[in-house]
């Protein structure tokens, strides 16, 4: 497998290291399971997940854009290891987001948005990564990956972006808040999740 690498953004990096258990944690017979993301099936919102990251990090270098559509998966790695395949995408962005300094006034990312700080760039990269790897968590069986202090501070990222891009279907409606919700299932809620979903 390739080399892990760090970003230089604690936050990416611990939404990698979820990503990466959750995914080596699948059993070889779960990747046509369906996840919370009622179209996909595990496997590709693996795919989408290893794509955004390609996504991010081209944005920021300029090259190794992903050669399919992160957005319309087609269900199939045609051969590739599915750890190896996310590695290469989590790989990639921690390397590109490695160049941003912490102190830049801004920096390129995918979104609609455009330029946004960096603090908030690194941060949506590792939304994107932390909350498909609890969708493939919870569509395998796995526990959540997602500790109470990373909800807490991608809840803080995601408020930042999250609003405009609803009307574009990437995020579903807010689900209304339950008694004894934590910071995961305020997170969770707020990107349209059940957190009590199950396949």
């Amino acid at each position: 497998m390739n080399e892990q690498l760090t970003s230089t953004w604690e936050i990416l990096d611990e939404a990698h290291r979820v990503l990466r258990t959750v995914v080596n944690g699948v059993g070889p017979d779960d990747w046509e399971r369906p996840t919370p993301c009622a179209q996909w099936n595990v496997t590709q919102v693996l795919q989408h997940a290893a794509g955004d990251q390609r996504g991010f990090a081209a944005t920021i270098t300029g090259s190794g854009f992903p050669s399919y559509d992160p957005f319309a998966p087609d269900g199939h790695l045609h051969g590739e290891d599915p750890a190896e395949f996310a590695e290469d995408g989590m790989r990639a962005a921690a390397a590109a987001w490695a160049t941003v300094a912490h102190d830049a006034a801004d920096a390129p990312t995918p979104l609609p948005q455009g330029r946004l700080a960096p603090q908030i760039g690194a941060g949506v990269c590792a939304l994107d990564a932390a909350v498909h790897a609890w969708d493939i968590a919870a569509a395998t069986g796995q526990p959540s990956p997602l500790t109470p202090e990373l909800a807490r501070d991608l809840l803080a990222v995601a408020q930042e972006i999250v609003e405009p891009l609803r009307q574009w279907g990437a995020y579903a409606a807010v689900v209304p808040a339950e008694a004894g919700d934590d910071e995961v299932a305020a997170l969770l809620r707020y990107l349209g999740r059940d957190p009590n979903w199950a396949a």
